[in-house]
């Protein structure tokens, strides 16, 4: 998900051109009436409507899930623009390759690419615009467009002559766009890297805000659906009799992916679908266990033969050591938990479909969809509405395509509803995964010699859009450790793949989120094999690597690394680059008497290059500890006689209020090019606490979620 960017700048703006009839410009051949009557609206590109009245319009192709992209983009445009804040809008998007994501191809949000993204075609278009205001302010004063400047909605002249950007619309809407607008030299923000109030805030208060679950559409059925427990589990038999008894069940429609039960309202539905006695043939998943699924991947970790990284010489550096050191981590399948249940709603009329839908991947859903129906394309129109939680579960198409198939088996417009349960029993997962390292190291402890094998599900092979490359290895179960930025001569970084059969997808930071925790723990253990204090360790391993060492150094210094603190507590590390940011954190962390962590407080220091909203980074470094935190306590999903163990927040807990930590967001001041930040502040979280519980009570911590067991005689 981490492409390279392809969209060129004249290509963005012609493309961007080209949509301008889309923003309601009078078009050429318009009757003078129907002129007339229009209000002129300055569209130069794709993403910008100006209104006469001041008015900017800033449209956001990518989806909202709480990580504040609909705030993000209006700033990018606003800032060069040199817009009034003040009246700036934000509107959604329809699905158009306008938006694309210039890093995927397509228009769809993930891989905290959306601001990284779109960091230089935003401005752009913003420079773009505003250098068309300005030469329509200066031709109308008659002056050269060298003595104006602009400032919150207007265009200055060097005399004090001042014309407000709504007044310039009808001229500059006949100005040619500028092929190469010259963008702002950082230093001349006004806006970028400015505490910003979130512009969706407002609507979330007061109820206006609209998310997929509060999609109506009049005479629609809602559907629960009794979903195959496995893929490629299918019903063998299917007793339906006592839900049509249910009051309110309308129609009971089975597809490929299980059996559904469409009712006047979701609670018909629900009893109706409880009501089902289906007997599924589970194939080849019927005996599959959790220990099945750890003796799989121990195996694909023994065996790993896809060679991610191969420097130096292992086998000598190994023969030549002064002492070695070996262990062995696991991770387990995690569900996404999102907080809003996976919703689509959908109307399938003759050769035409609309949803409404809270989804990270509109312009897949469009292609997918229309073969769904057996329609173009063009014929498929995806509403995006808010996200109650993304973490990658709504890139997948599964829900958008069940609610499109029951519209048109049903001849109805049907809500398709999964409930937790439905979804954490049934859905996509993030990989289990097991990892087993060997170190050499000289006689001052220092590694001289690392392998790793990694065995795991590929999610590269699950997706459907992307392919393994020739070498092997899938770049998702081995990103954090085949990129690790430790200073070592001699590696051997390995995947071996593992297929025991769940369906897995992406998950909050992806393959980082098991891997930081594999590494960053083995780090530490090899620190205290050196006898040596672990953030130094670190240090003198990163002697190369400025900007890991900076937040390194920047989280140790905030937190107060070496000071003294209150008896009982003990403080661990780590650090992580994901998505092309750089994270620290340390954690300070007792343990309670029934062997359980508390997390006291943590502090993290993020590089994430030039900023965008610090407001923004702060929240989403806070949201991925949170994600984090609850995964490395209690995060399992687990299987008996192929069936999932888990069904809610009963047995898959989350954290709660009062187990939060104290969090502390310290901003690396840079002029890098953006990185992500929506999924970086998960990864360095379960090591820091984990190494902090070694600092606690010696014992090491290998598995995810903590087994605390052994640490209540701590």
């Amino acid at each position: 998900m981490d492409a390279p960017i392809t969209a060129t700048r004249r290509g963005f703006l012609r493309g961007g051109a080209a949509l301008t009839i889309g923003f309601a410009l009078p078009a050429v051949g318009w009757s003078s009436r129907l002129e007339a009557a229009t209000p002129v609206v300055f569209a130069p590109n794709a993403w910008l409507r100006l209104a006469g009245d001041g008015t900017v319009t800033v449209m956001c192709g990518s989806a909202e899930m709480g990580q504040g992209v609909l705030t993000a983009i209006p700033m990018l445009l606003a800032e060069e623009l040199d817009a009034d804040w003040k009246k700036v809008r934000v509107q959604q998007a329809p699905v158009d390759q306008a938006y694309n994501n210039p890093m995927f191809g397509m228009q769809a949000t993930g891989g905290s690419t959306t601001v990284r993204a779109h960091w230089e075609p935003l401005r752009k278009a913003g420079a773009a615009a505003r250098e068309m205001l300005v030469a329509a302010a200066a031709a109308q004063w008659k002056v050269p467009a060298s003595e104006c400047r602009t400032e919150a909605g207007q265009v200055i002249h060097t005399s004090g002559r001042k014309l407000a950007y709504g007044a310039l619309v009808p001229a500059a809407s006949k100005l040619a766009v500028p092929a190469e607008p010259k963008l702002k030299d950082p230093k001349e923000f006004r806006l970028l890297g400015k505490r910003t109030n979130r512009l969706d805030t407002p609507g979330k208060i007061d109820g206006s805000a609209k998310f997929g679950i509060d999609a109506q559409v009049p005479g629609m059925l809602v559907a629960v659906m009794a979903r195959a427990p496995q893929p490629g589990a299918k019903p063998v038999r299917v007793d339906d009799s006592k839900a049509k008894a249910v009051k309110g069940v309308q129609q009971i429609i089975t597809i490929p992916h299980g059996v559904a039960v469409l009712a006047d309202g979701y609670w018909a539905a629900k009893k109706g679908r409880d009501a089902l006695a289906i007997e599924w043939d589970l194939g080849a998943a019927k005996d599959l266990s959790t220990a099945k699924v750890r003796d799989l991947l121990s195996s694909g970790a023994s065996q790993a033969d896809a060679v991610a990284v191969d420097a130096g010489n292992v086998k000598d550096a190994a023969a030549t050591s002064a002492a070695s050191l070996d262990a062995t981590y696991e991770a387990p399948y995690l569900a996404h938990a999102c907080m809003e249940p996976m919703n689509c709603t959908a109307w399938v009329r003759g050769d035409t479909v609309e949803i409404w839908a809270g989804t990270q991947s509109q312009g897949p859903n469009q292609g997918i969809l229309s073969q769904v129906a057996s329609v173009t394309p063009a014929k498929v129109k995806i509403n995006t509405l808010l996200l109650g939680g993304g973490f990658g579960r709504r890139f997948a198409p599964d829900f958008t395509i069940d609610a499109t198939l029951l519209s048109k088996l049903s001849g109805k417009p049907v809500k398709l509803v999964y409930s937790r349960e439905d979804d954490m029993a049934a859905g996509y997962y993030r990989p289990a995964a097991v990892a087993k390292f060997e170190a050499a190291m000289d006689a001052k402890g220092m590694p001289t010699m690392l392998k790793c094998g990694v065995g795991s599900p590929s999610i590269m092979a699950a997706s459907g859009f992307m392919k393994i490359p020739d070498n092997g290895v899938d770049t998702f179960a081995m990103e954090g450790i085949a990129d690790h930025p430790y200073d070592i001569p001699n590696q051997r970084l390995a995947y071996g793949r593992a297929e025991p059969g769940p369906q897995v997808w992406f998950w909050r930071s992806v393959g980082h989120s098991q891997n930081i925790f594999f590494i960053e723990s083995f780090i530490d253990e090899l620190a205290a094999a050196a006898k040596a204090d672990p953030y130094e360790y670190r240090r003198a391993l990163l002697a190369r690597q400025p900007r890991y060492k900076g937040v390194l150094e920047l989280a140790a210094q905030k937190a107060g690394w070496g000071s003294p603190l209150p008896k009982g507590v003990h403080r661990g590390i780590a650090v992580a680059q994901s998505f092309g940011s750089y994270v620290a954190e340390v954690a300070e962390v007792s343990i309670g008497p029934d062997g359980t962590p508390k997390v006291h407080r943590v502090v993290a220091a993020v590089d994430c290059g030039m900023t965008v909203n610090p407001q923004t980074i702060e929240r989403q470094i806070e949201g991925g500890i949170v994600y984090g935190l609850s995964a490395a306590l209690y995060g399992r999903i687990g299987f008996k006689d192929g069936r999932v163990e888990q069904g809610n927040f009963h047995d898959y807990p989350v954290l709660r209020m009062s187990e939060m930590p104290k969090v502390e967001v310290h901003i690396v001041q840079s002029s890098e090019k953006p990185g992500g930040i929506g999924e970086p502040g998960t990864p360095p979280i379960a090591p820091a606490v984990a190494n902090a519980v070694f600092a606690a009570t010696g014992k090491r911590l290998r598995s995810l979620p903590f087994d605390t067991s052994a640490l209540k005689s701590a």
